[in-house]
């Protein structure tokens, strides 16, 4: 009944939010001497159902117009991500596992990333986060984002003179407009509406992730997302068995930045 849909949608918000509580700190939390990347691992259950929140699903724009967003707009898979560039982990996530997630699932149609700025580090989080936006407005989201989290990058901070070397670096090519885009209204906004959707799922610390519904916290191994995303693409096609060629999605074009 239409009365019981929103009472149905908080209650599955509700459950993400407390499995994201509940791992996101000891899925991100520094690891023990000479142990590295995260120290939680998701146990991911073979049932692709399981552990799915199928009004979650929703959260995914699968916008072809979205520039901050890698693959086809109706891949069978979407994963989005939450994360901050000062998070170190988030880094990690990026330069280890984000690249081969692209290169075996991404370019085959089976995944689309679909990133949100969750800045939680203070005021080079948000300047930094306004700055990948800006970035993306001129098509170089992928080459900032790849540039922001290089090994040692933000170590260096993330000041006014930093971000344009990023920009420049990303291969940007309007220098003014990226400036004035980052300090512009429509960057505040649009990163503000990513960290409330982060916030309203739960998540408390970077990154963290969805995957079709699944909620996923903290740079977990590759092996935790590719059995994710293999599960989801296993079950979006048992949900498509039956179905005419146009009940798809349609000829939608891939997002911008592969």
């Amino acid at each position: 009944m239409p009365k019981s849909k929103p009472l149905v949608i908080v209650a599955g918000v509700a459950v993400a939010a407390a499995l994201l509580g509940v791992v996101s700190y000891t899925a991100t939390k520094p690891a023990s001497p000479g142990a590295s990347g995260s120290s939680a691992v998701a146990e991911v259950s073979a049932d692709p159902s399981a552990g799915v929140y199928a009004e979650l699903e929703a959260y995914a724009r699968r916008d072809a117009s979205d520039k901050l967003a890698a693959g086809r707009a109706d891949a069978p898979v979407v994963l989005i991500e939450y994360a901050d560039f000062k998070c170190g982990y988030c880094g990690k996530f990026a330069r280890d596992t984000e690249p081969v997630l692209m290169k075996k699932y991404v370019e085959n149609g089976t995944l689309r990333i679909e990133w949100r700025n969750f800045p939680i580090f203070g005021e080079e989080s948000e300047a930094v986060a306004r700055a990948s936006w800006a970035a993306g407005q001129q098509g170089r989201f992928w080459q900032f984002h790849k540039a922001a989290y290089a090994e040692g990058a933000k170590e260096k901070g993330f000041g006014k003179d930093r971000l344009a070397a990023l920009a420049a670096e990303a291969g940007v090519p309007d220098a003014a407009r990226f400036a004035k885009d980052t300090d512009g209204t429509a960057a505040r906004e649009a990163v503000r509406a990513d960290q409330e959707q982060g916030y309203s799922l739960g998540a408390t610390s970077t990154p963290s992730f969805l995957v079709n519904g699944r909620p996923i916290a903290g740079a977990q191994p590759l092996e935790t997302f590719t059995e994710a995303i293999e599960a989801a693409a296993e079950a979006a096609e048992e949900k498509g068995k039956g179905k005419s060629p146009e009940a798809g999605h349609g000829t939608a074009k891939p997002g911008a930045g592969q």
